[in-house]
Formats: C-alpha cells, sequence, structure tokens
C-alpha cells in the first residue's frame, strides 16, 4: 500500500500509543510535500498550514476554521503543484480539484469530488457540510453549487503546470501507467528538480483544541493526468479523512486506490480506539 497516514488522538482516547503523541494544548498537523522552485528554494507545504491553524486556534478558533484557512494558503500557491491552483491537469488539461472536511464536535461531514475552475475546494465541501444534508458532490453540479455561493470560476492551470502536461503529452505511450514510480525521460529531463511523488500529493490538516475538540481537512488535486473524473480517496469520508471527536482523527495521502479499498482514515481511527 503506497500511502501515508497524518494522525492526532482525542485527549481521552484510551490508546496509550496515540494518547502519548497528542498533548493537552491546542496543535495541528499536517503531511507536508516538499515543494522545490526552479531558482533552488526548498520549502514544505504543510509547515505554513499547520503555522496558520495553530494560530488561530490560539486566538480561539473553531478547528475546522482552522484547518480549512491552514489549507487555504496550500490551495492558493502556484507553486505547489498538487493541490489547488496550479495542480497538475488530468489527461486533457483540466484540473479537478477533491476536498473533503469533517468536524469532530457535530459529527458532521462535507466533501467535493472533480470540481474544476474553483481554487479552494475546502471551502465548498465545508458548504456542502452546512448547507445541505449531502456529504459529497461531484463535477458539473459541485461547481454549479459553488456559483450559487458567490465563488468565481478562475483558471487553475498555471503555466508550468501545463508546460509540464505538454512535456507528459509528448512522452506518453498508448498505454499510461500512472501507477509507476517514475517519470518518462524528457520529462525528468525537463524538471530536474521533480520528486515524482507529487504526482499523488495532497493535503491533509488536522485540529485538536484545548478542549479536545477535533476537525479535519483533505484536499488535492489528485493524480495527475488522471482520467477525466477520476475520484480518489481525499474527497471519500473514511478513505482520505476521518474524525471522531471521542477517539482522533486520521488523514491520508499517496495512491488513492490503496487507501479507498482499506477505508484507511477510518481503519487507523478505530485502531486507536483499542
Amino acid at each position: 500500500m503506497v500511502s501515508g497516514f497524518t494522525f492526532l488522538a482525542a485527549h481521552r482516547v484510551r490508546s496509550s500509543f496515540a494518547q502519548a503523541r497528542t498533548p493537552n494544548r491546542p496543535l495541528a498537523i499536517a503531511s507536508a510535500n516538499r515543494i522545490t522552485l526552479p531558482d533552488g528554494t526548498v520549502y514544505y507545504n504543510g509547515i505554513r498550514a499547520t503555522e496558520r491553524a495553530f494560530q488561530l486556534m490560539r486566538a480561539g478558533s473553531d478547528p475546522l476554521d482552522a484547518v480549512i484557512a491552514g489549507v487555504n494558503i496550500v490551495e492558493d500557491d502556484p507553486n505547489d503543484m498538487s493541490v489547488g491552483y496550479g495542480g497538475l491537469p488530468n489527461e486533457e488539461g483540466e484540473v479537478e480539484l477533491d476536498a473533503s472536511v469533517m468536524h469532530g464536535p457535530t459529527g458532521r461531514c462535507g466533501a467535493v469530488a472533480a470540481l474544476r475552475y474553483i481554487k479552494n475546494p475546502s471551502k465548498v465541501a465545508r458548504l456542502v457540510m452546512e448547507e445541505t444534508d449531502h456529504v459529497l458532490l461531484v463535477g458539473e453540479g459541485a461547481l454549479r453549487f459553488a456559483l450559487s455561493f458567490g465563488f468565481k470560476k478562475e483558471e487553475l492551470l498555471t503555466e508550468r503546470a501545463r508546460q509540464v502536461w505538454l512535456q507528459w503529452r509528448r512522452e506518453r505511450s498508448e498505454r499510461d501507467h500512472w501507477m509507476q514510480n517514475k517519470l518518462p525521460g524528457a520529462l525528468r529531463s525537463a524538471l530536474p528538480d521533480w520528486d515524482w511523488r507529487q504526482f499523488t500529493g495532497t493535503i491533509n490538516c488536522l485540529a485538536i483544541t484545548e478542549a479536545g475538540d477535533i476537525a479535519g481537512v483533505t484536499t488535492t488535486s489528485g493524480l495527475a493526468f488522471k482520467v477525466p473524473g477520476r475520484v480518489g480517496d481525499s474527497p471519500i469520508i473514511g478513505c482520505g479523512l476521518y474524525v471522531d471527536n471521542e477517539v482522533g482523527a486520521a488523514g491520508s495521502t499517496g495512491w488513492g486506490e490503496d487507501n479507498i479499498r482499506v477505508v484507511g482514515a477510518h481503519t487507523v481511527v478505530e485502531n486507536m480506539r483499542r
């Protein structure tokens, strides 16, 4: 299974393993993709997200407000080609975004998948949770829903991501193997700073308040050059994200198909219950 998880435990969880790793104070954690700019500058997207989430919780924010604000920084970053604006497109050159949110105190959740033209899918996922009795909206329906709440359509494909996609098109074979852990030779030469794992990059951010309330968000542009309409684990509650206010939370990055098969985030949280 080629996936990674972030997790945190509730203050009253019984698992000594998880309890020892979650202090009794506000905490925000996130997965962290390494971002390398053309000039060689390196930073990690999860660090800025957790800093923002932690600052907001210290000021008294609800944990869901905090984690969404944290990942919005990443969704807005054109240099991160695995999330939001600037994310790598599907095989037709269209950027499709997925996101999910879950709020521990209420047990509510919301998600969107295959959402185009809206750079902050995490915000739309929250509206699905708060304004409907649904959990997941997809594709054109998700876009219409976002527009009805005042979101504006934007072109999400940056020039750098477009150049990567064009190079991929030149290199692709009749049968593409999306799960190969390597880049085609010409694409690797064109992007010497590139890490193949960014093809599956995602950010998951989890937070717990001093009072013990938990929330989480997962947001991604999904597998690079995917078949249009492909949905991974990120917007699937229980797979890419799961929160139980009495136990803890978990979120996933990596190959979504592998994680969906084992309902990864829910499995992690249930094992924390032991």
